[in-house]
């Protein structure tokens, strides 16, 4: 008799044959059925048999099929006939369940094309256990509610909301879409929602509008990183204006150079400084906007309270010069239209500018992926294993009365749980994720 090659104890190998890609493994069921799955009776007949192919995991290398002899019964008792049950397979898949887990598992970190090759199954069938895998996972992995919550959104294909927990540098969801019902349905549903504290977002109204509705209490601050960023966005319009003024070599050396007008004057070197002086010189226009938008850093750099950063704005709103002034609008703009929640800032000084850094990353992944979809990319970030920020529990002192040698009564420090917690997942750390994107392991 042929050694139990599956490791299956509830099958018998009957035989084995090896070929150069395959191995085909006949089997029969190890133990038969007793009783009718229908009455209950012992009174059962052998009524014809049935092949059936069962995927499994490859073994050495080789992708593995088995030959499952199915015996069908008849029962004497109330006349109906079944065939007998095959533990651990998959019937809806016709695959070992180990199989379907594994499937599952590593959808997460290769592609689907990958795997249907390894296993010598279709695509689509490796994508649709993926799908129920996902499933599972949904409504088994729990992230721990942020009491400071970043919203800013992610480009995956097309933009998407993106929930981080800013205190734990971890994304805790992807939402398909960045619109204020999609926001709404999602906060409404949160677990612990009235416990988040302070929301970090960008200038998108429908995050306002979601945030106000759910959670009022919640008190939103935005993001320095999108206002100041909106400075340097004001110093390419100014370059941009000048291209029609400037010669075609001048314009590629201004294109060539427009690293140096968005870099802090702080961080020039020598040579850098050089080029900024001689462009600035010859276009003032250009240098009134490089130093406008290095005072409004300063807006930020003395932080203090609100009221003070709010006077450092005014001041250097009045400075603004009129032939500058419209590139600068939007700026002042949104300073204006979103005042509350931008020196909320000042009080609260929250970020979640490191989701910014992901946006390159994901395109990568998506890249070397070959066009996956959203809900396997969503399911990639949030759900391989081993990028979790998980907080194991910690033994905490409890002291209990007990009797001592002499039956008086003493006190004495154990080491035990008052109640049982579950581990507390924060989610996906961010710097985990960027490091496996960038090693190609995601």
């Amino acid at each position: 008799m042929p050694a139990n090659i599956l490791n299956l104890p509830a099958y018998k190998v009957l035989r084995v044959e090896e070929t150069e890609h395959d191995y085909h493994i006949r089997a029969e069921v190890a133990q038969r059925p007793s009783h009718c799955t229908n009455c209950g009776s012992d009174r059962l007949l052998r009524y014809g048999r049935n092949e059936q192919l069962v995927r499994d995991l490859s073994i050495h290398g080789k992708r593995v099929g088995i030959y499952v002899d199915t015996q069908r019964w008849r029962c004497q008792a109330c006349g109906k006939t079944f065939m007998e049950p095959l533990p651990a397979i998959n019937t809806k898949r016709e695959m070992t369940d180990r199989l379907v887990v594994w499937i599952g598992q590593q959808s997460l970190r290769r592609t689907f094309a990958s795997i249907a090759e390894d296993i010598g199954l279709d695509e689509k069938t490796v994508r649709n256990i993926f799908r129920d895998y996902v499933n599972e996972l949904e409504k088994t992995v729990r992230f721990e509610t942020p009491t400071w919550m970043g919203i800013d959104e992610i480009h995956i294909i097309k933009p998407r909301c993106v929930i981080s927990n800013i205190r734990s540098n971890t994304i805790v969801n992807l939402l398909p879409n960045r619109d204020k019902k999609t926001v709404i349905n999602y906060l409404g549903n949160l677990d612990g929602r009235h416990d988040v504290q302070t929301v970090a977002m960008d200038m998108w109204v429908p995050y306002r509008d979601a945030v106000q509705a759910v959670m009022p209490d919640a008190r939103i601050v935005i993001d320095k990183f999108h206002v100041v960023r909106m400075a340097n966005d004001a110093v390419e319009r100014v370059r941009k204006s000048l291209r029609e003024s400037l010669t075609p070599k001048q314009r590629r050396g201004l294109m060539h150079d427009r690293f140096v007008l968005l870099k802090r004057e702080r961080d020039l070197n020598d040579k850098e400084r050089l080029l900024l002086s001689g462009w600035t010189a010859n276009y003032p226009e250009l240098g009134e906007a490089y130093r406008l938008k290095e005072a409004f850093y300063g807006v930020y750099e003395g932080m203090g309270t609100p009221d003070q950063a709010l006077a450092r704005y005014a001041a250097w709103q009045r400075s603004v010069i009129p032939e500058v002034h419209d590139a600068f609008a939007d700026l002042i703009r949104a300073f204006t239209n979103w005042q509350p929640q931008i020196l909320a800032y000042f009080d609260h000084p929250v970020t979640n500018a490191y989701t910014e850094s992901l946006n390159s990353l994901i395109r990568v992944m998506n890249r070397l992926g070959r066009g996956y979809s959203f809900e396997a990319l969503r399911a990639k970030i949030l759900f391989t294993e081993g990028v979790h920020n998980k907080v194991k529990l910690k033994f905490r002192r409890r002291e209990v009365m007990a009797d001592d040698m002499a039956g008086r009564m003493a006190m004495f420090t154990t080491f035990q749980h008052d109640a049982p917690e579950a581990e507390k997942n924060y989610g996906v750390d961010i710097s985990t994720l960027a490091r496996l994107i960038e090693e190609g392991r995601l």
